[in-house]
């Protein structure tokens, strides 16, 4: 097992302690491997002093930078001290973030303002991306950097860090680190030194928390602000599924963690989550990529070191993946370097990020213009990036160590040693290159201001108005040479200052104030990349100018990307089994429900005096339904209603044409005229139940029915009885109740059991009658206008009334039929009155099962079905004998057995 892979178990549980015996081995001049070797000069990892830019002062504040991206490799020999080999790949941002601290240094030795009378110092060490080189680095702040191991000691909280600890560069220990860049080097310093750190780029949400980290302060805001504004982003587009790629940080896995927060409820999935380790980055890139293609999702939320993008772009083109909305944290959303690189341009197009927000800084870009290493002979990054730069070598600097060995190159190659030395000519004046370019400063404006909000916490330390106050006074007064980190955190915490370019500053516990711009990737008509500012955050606001923003298309037309496409109106969402949230099928709404916008996840039931439309798009007023004379079955049973009474005229008009014969008289013509007015009133009262009802209408109808059926009853009753009397005239008795039951006694019985139908419905009509209501139970998308009874007790004594009258009136017609005559109309009341009782009893089941205006058309086919069956069976033989067999219409055929 390698010695790199042993502390990397150990890290981070122990790399406190670890670095403490490292760092007390360093003092004590021991080399640290399986066992405790020779004692010999002080020995540590690497040597801070050639990697470092260092300027002495009265004060010196210490500095972290990221100059180059490839972390050294280590020496796996036990036997031997582990030690870095050379750190490459010098970065032109990070260079800029340098100088940025060393002007605003500059800027504040030279302010009468601003600590008069007190230098400012800065001892700067790169940190080359790698935690451990950047404890190693901070470790040597704090304790200093002596080449004897007697002259620096382990500092304490009692020690003055402005007493010299000893002889030679960087012998001052320094009260406030700026730096790390990452949130994970940021939380390490934090934990294990005793000065505060300033960071100008960790950005971690977990570094809010004042218990766990008081020593720590940042001029970037925290990204719990960031993660929160790109979910919103997520939501305002409708993008409900997509993909993400973190780095396996603090940085990556809490920002992803705020932004799950985030849009938890909001409808929005993670397809996957790809975490990113830098140690083995090709692979995982490689195996992000995969995952990439592979998906569906076509926007990728991105939390990650621009690093790590470049070459999870290079897969990404490789695999000809360039159809992909990429949405950029603050870490790579600016990078020049992305933006200037070919690839990115066909695989990255139209990204749309949150960035720090942009500032300008004043003569910055004169300074960096000027700088030069003949300027500046022992300034090594400066050396190796005019190298990189002009591609010739400058002359020989001021380093002890230069005559015997050259400095390493920036990027390591050996080719690189043999470079010409520069004319002396070549200068930045005129160069177009990122590193000059400072229109839109964004973490080197972070740099700025951290070393601004620590000259200020040190000027108000010093300047000490009340440093002959009592001793109860709570302000903390100190010196130059004794400046305490401890003591510049209340006035950091309390720091209320304006920039130089007008602007207030202030820190909300470890934070400031969250403001980013909003950046898009746009493509210009050359066919590369160029930063377009489309929005800002302000805090938990967001500002953003959609019509701006030129998306992976290349269109202004916002991209889609959702697991199942929204469900239209009409219809509603209906989760699959087993799947996220996100992907569903669209179940049409039922009949009587809507939904009225697109992607609802439920059907909304309509009131009840609304129905649903045909799309299930919106609620309309239900249409009346009652049974009409335009509608198909309403001009039916109009037609066979007014077919029947005029059938019923045209019988009535036969019969009294017809008057004098015996077949008229014979058959008591006074009851067969007045039977066939009842029967045309029957078909006639059938109309009343046609067409929209109303209030009297309602009334009107079951009383016509009751009375008219009645009085038709009452007559077959009434001829029943007569006929039955007449063929019983011979036995004693009957001719006395044949005289007394004449003529003016019939049509008096008739009135009587008429009579007794008019009392039931006056009483029920006036009691309880039938309302008119809308009918919403059944009918869906109408509403049914019917008279409902309100009392079953009225109604039912009207039919039952007419029932014993048709039943009494059966039995008597049923005893007469075998009467000894050639024409007995007993066997015709008989089968007429069969047919009507069963048309009656079959009424009621239907009548009270039929839904809506069906129930009406039953009671009208009742009544019709009746009053046909008792005109034909009455009627026709009559007529048939009157109108064809003239012949039979004798009193001789007649009364003939």
């Amino acid at each position: 097992m390698s010695w790199f892979s042993w502390l990397s178990t150990l890290w981070p549980s122990s790399v406190p302690s670890l670095l403490l015996v490292w760092l007390v081995g360093r003092q004590l001049g021991l080399r640290v491997g399986l066992q405790v070797v020779q004692t010999v000069t002080c020995s540590q990892w690497g040597t801070p002093s050639d990697q470092g830019l260092f300027q002495d002062g009265d004060i010196v504040i210490g500095g972290l930078f990221n100059i180059y991206n490839m972390p050294p490799t280590i020496d796996h020999d036990f036997s031997q001290l582990p030690h870095y080999k050379s750190c490459t790949g010098l970065e032109d941002t990070p260079l800029q973030y340098v100088y940025a601290m060393v002007f605003a240094l500059e800027e504040i030795n030279h302010s009468t303002m601003l600590l008069p009378g007190v230098k400012l110092g800065y001892h700067i060490y790169d940190s080359c991306a790698f935690p451990l080189w950047a404890v190693q680095a901070a470790l040597s702040l704090v304790g200093g950097n002596s080449s004897s191991c007697n002259s620096a000691a382990l500092p304490d909280d009692s020690a003055g860090y402005g007493e010299e600890a000893g002889e030679g560069r960087g012998a001052l220990p320094v009260p406030l680190i700026i730096g790390g860049d990452s949130s994970v080097t940021a939380q390490i310093l934090s934990k294990i030194l005793g000065p505060l750190s300033m960071s100008y780029a960790a950005s971690c949400s977990c570094l809010s928390d004042r218990l766990e980290f008081p020593n720590f302060f940042r001029t970037i805001p925290s990204d719990f602000y960031q993660a929160r504004a790109i979910a919103q982003l997520v939501i305002q587009f409708n993008w409900t599924w997509i993909g993400a790629v973190v780095t396996n940080n603090n940085y990556g896995l809490s920002a992803i963690k705020i932004f799950q927060e985030e849009i938890e409820g909001a409808g929005v999935c993670l397809q996957f989550v790809e975490t990113l380790n830098r140690e083995d980055i090709v692979s995982e890139v490689r195996r992000a990529a995969l995952t990439i293609q592979a998906s569906t999702a076509r926007v990728i939320l991105v939390f990650t070191w621009y690093t790590g993008l470049r070459e999870l772009f290079l897969q990404l083109d490789k695999i000809n993946v360039t159809d992909r909305q990429f949405l950029a944290s603050e870490a790579w959303s600016t990078s020049g370097d992305l933006l200037q690189n070919p690839v990115t341009s066909k695989v990255a197009n139209g990204v749309l990020g949150v960035a720090i927000r942009s500032s300008t800084i004043p003569g910055f870009e004169h300074f960096l213009r000027n700088l030069n290493p003949s300027h500046r002979p022992n300034d090594k990054f400066l050396r190796e990036f005019w190298q990189k730069v002009f591609g010739c070598s400058p002359g020989p600097t001021n380093f002890s160590s230069y005559a015997s060995s050259p400095p390493s190159l920036a990027n390591g190659s050996p080719q690189q040693a043999s470079l010409p030395l520069c004319n002396g000519t070549e200068s930045l004046k005129g160069a177009q290159h990122p590193f000059t370019e400072t229109s839109e400063l964004r973490v080197t404006y972070n740099v700025y201001l951290a070393v601004y909000a620590a000259a200020h916490a040190l000027h108000n330390l010093l300047s000490c108005p009340n440093r002959d106050s009592p001793p109860g006074n709570n302000l903390i007064c100190s010196l130059p040479k004794h400046i305490k980190p401890i003591e510049l955190i209340q006035y950091l915490s309390n720091l209320n200052f304006t920039t130089p370019q007008g602007e207030g500053f202030y820190f909300q516990g470890a934070d400031i104030p969250a403001k980013y711009d909003l950046v898009n990737w746009q493509k210009t008509p050359e066919g590369s990349l160029k930063l377009v500012l489309v929005g800002h955050v302000d805090g938990f606001d967001i500002h953003l100018n959609e019509s701006a923003i030129q998306w992976s298309s290349g269109s202004n037309q916002v991209p889609v990307s959702v697991c199942s496409e929204s469900c239209p109106p009409g219809t509603r969402m209906a989760n699959r089994k087993g799947e996220p949230v996100c992907c569903f099928d669209c179940i049409p709404c039922a009949e009587g429900e809507i939904s009225n916008k697109t992607g609802s996840p439920h059907c909304e039931r309509c009131p009840s005096e609304f129905w649903s439309n045909a799309n299930r798009t919106a609620c309309i007023p239900r249409q009346l339904d009652f049974l009409s004379f335009n509608e198909t079955l309403g001009i039916t049973l109009t037609t066979a209603a007014v077919f029947g009474a005029m059938l019923t005229t045209a019988v009535f008009v036969v019969f009294l044409y017809y008057r004098q014969t015996p077949m008229v008289r014979a058959n008591n013509s006074e009851l067969s005229f007045l039977l066939l007015l009842s029967l045309k009133l029957c078909f006639l009262c059938s109309l009343v139940f046609i067409g929209r009802p109303s209030v009297w209408s309602c009334r009107f109808q079951q009383a016509a029915f009751g009375i008219s059926f009645v009085l038709c009853v009452s007559c077959l009753q009434v001829k029943t009885i007569v006929v039955l009397a007449a063929f019983r005239s011979a036995r004693p008795g009957a001719e006395a109740f044949i005289r007394w039951f004449g003529p003016g006694q019939q049509r008096g019985s008739v009135c009587i059991l008429t009579c007794i139908q008019i009392i039931i419905c006056s009483t029920w009509l006036s009691l309880s009658p039938p309302v008119l209501q809308r009918d919403l139970g059944f009918q869906g998308s109408k509403v049914t206008l019917e008279c409902a009874m309100a009392s079953v007790v009225g109604f039912s004594l009207v039919l039952g009334y007419i029932g014993l009258l048709s039943c009494s009136c059966l039995l008597l017609a049923f005893l007469a039929r075998k009467l000894p005559d050639n024409f007995n109309e007993a066997k015709l009341i008989t089968f007429s009155m069969l047919i009507f009782c069963a048309v009656w009893v079959a009424f009621v089941p239907a009548y009270v099962s039929s839904p809506g205006k069906y129930t009406v058309a039953v009671e009208i086919f009742a009544i019709l079905a009746s009053s046909y069956g008792l005109l034909f069976c009455i009627f026709t033989p009559k007529c048939f004998i009157i109108l064809l067999r003239p012949e039979k219409n004798t009193k001789k055929h007649l009364m003939a057995k």
